[in-house]
């Protein structure tokens, strides 16, 4: 047999490699700062880059009057508000800041968007939908996903809650709120009295907003309730803001009290984090997970595959194999949901699926991520192979979820720019795109029912209304 070249991510060691030099220095706001002060999560916090201006002063002659208008443009028109600390600001390559992953990641470029698919959904995901009480979904028969607080370290240009995560924006009018342990009860109250429940998402917003008196009161409780079984504190700090870890106490205490309560009890009580490119990893993520793991703390990660950041299977070979090096568990990649403001980042269905064939055997098997789409209206997590029709050449994708909702259809879309001009063109009327979508559902069901068919109409009627 002759045997082809390895690939270089899948057989390099360049994942055992930790950046460690003062790479803050090189920004010059920041060039007399020392490690010491780099290191402390307050000083991160104090110097987090809030506004435009302040991307300016700190680069000062690195970045230009070009570029800052593109940023600007895209902030009138992004769901997301600036918000970036310090650590990540400057590991953005500001010598090639428009193709760099990390800047794609927080702050948009007017240039680089594109308008809305016609189908999006600013609740891709049904979460307010599937709420049975305010900041609590309960979609999966065993699960919940809370709520707590919608405020993060970071604000994310891909984040599939933009219409309530970090503040209103020239684009988008949002009704946010901070940790408020009397508004939680009503929630708290469902779950100890939903028997069925045994596995609670404290998400968000991000658990590292919340203080050490927070992460007990709401771990005391959920582990004080016997059906709970599995609780994960949800935080993309790792990623963005190691540390927290290894420099406040107060809350690593707090946390590291629940997980003990919990493995006391027989309870799991974990970190699920979010690193998205292997450019975020550094010495200073390794230091965190170094403590987390002598603590016994299981940390899994779920990325989003986003176009430019990590839809490169080298980088996704990369990024999966530094962080199963440091301990932690690549657990999902998502499709990106159909939220507003990232037609840019999205990657078609069938991308995802290739990036999975090429990562599974590159290492063992469970540290290989599963590719899932979280079918929107509320489908959930279905694995990227797992669709009942693909329609490439129109990018329509219809979905089964027997478990979450057994009666129903789900369809995801690929991004227009990713189809020819054929396609468009069909895609540019509306009566013309709502045949295709009963098109590719007749071909998974040919005897859809009358009340069915309105049901998806209605859907369809109810998101591309508002993006005409």
């Amino acid at each position: 047999m002759i045997q082809s070249e390895p690939r270089s991510a899948a057989f390099s060691l360049e994942h055992r490699e930790f950046r460690d030099d003062e790479f803050w220095q090189e920004i010059p706001g920041w060039k007399d700062v020392s490690r010491e002060d780099f290191g402390n999560y307050l000083w991160q916090a104090k110097n987090s880059v809030k506004k435009l201006k302040e991307v300016k002063e700190v680069l000062g002659e690195r970045i230009s009057d070009k570029l800052i208008a593109d940023i600007e443009a895209g902030l009138r028109i992004a769901p997301m508000n600036i918000r970036i600390t310090p650590y990540v600001f400057a590991l953005i390559d500001w010598d090639n800041p428009i193709e760099d992953p990390l800047r794609k990641q927080f702050l948009p470029l007017a240039s680089q968007m594109l308008p809305d698919h016609p189908y999006y959904l600013a609740d891709s995901l049904y979460e307010d939908v599937d709420s049975p009480v305010p900041m609590l979904t309960h979609r999966y028969p065993d699960k919940v996903l809370f709520l707590p607080l919608t405020t993060c370290p970071v604000y994310c240009s891909y984040c599939t809650r933009s219409r309530i995560i970090g503040g209103s924006t020239d684009a988008v009018e949002k009704h946010t709120y901070g940790a408020n342990a009397a508004k939680w009860e009503t929630a708290l109250q469902y779950i100890e009295e939903t028997p069925q429940i045994e596995d609670v998402v404290i998400s968000g917003g991000d658990a590292f907003n919340m203080t050490a008196k927070h992460i007990r009161h709401i771990g005391e409780r959920l582990l004080g309730i016997d059906h709970i079984r599995r609780i994960r504190y949800a935080t993309k700090g790792i990623a963005i803001l190691p540390q927290k870890i290894t420099t406040d106490e107060s809350w690593m205490e707090a946390f590291l009290e629940m997980h003990r309560l919990g493995q006391s009890r027989g309870q799991q009580v974990v970190i699920h984090t979010h690193f998205s490119s292997p450019i975020e990893v550094t010495q200073w993520s390794k230091n965190a997970m170094d403590r987390l793991f002598a603590e016994g703390v299981i940390v899994r990660n779920q990325a989003v595959l986003q176009e430019g950041v990590n839809s490169d299977e080298n980088v996704m070979m990369s990024l999966t194999k530094s962080l199963s090096y440091m301990n932690i568990q690549p657990y999902y990649v998502y499709i990106h949901d159909m939220v507003p403001g990232c037609e840019h980042l999205r990657t078609t269905l069938g991308q995802g699926v290739e990036l999975e064939k090429q990562v599974r055997g590159i290492t063992a098997g469970f540290n290989v991520p599963t590719f899932v789409c979280d079918a929107p209206g509320g489908g959930g997590k279905r694995h990227v192979a797992s669709y009942e029709y693909y329609d490439t050449e129109n990018g329509i994708s219809i979905w089964r979820a027997p478990n979450v909702k057994p009666n129903e259809l789900f369809v995801y879309f690929d991004p227009l720019c990713k189809l020819d001009a054929a396609a468009n063109k069909r895609w540019s009327d509306s009566a013309s795109r709502e045949r295709m979508v009963f098109d590719a559902i007749s071909k998974v069901d040919s005897e859809l029912g009358a009340s069915e068919r309105e049901k998806i109409s209605e859907r369809l009627e109810k998101t591309y209304h508002v993006s005409k």
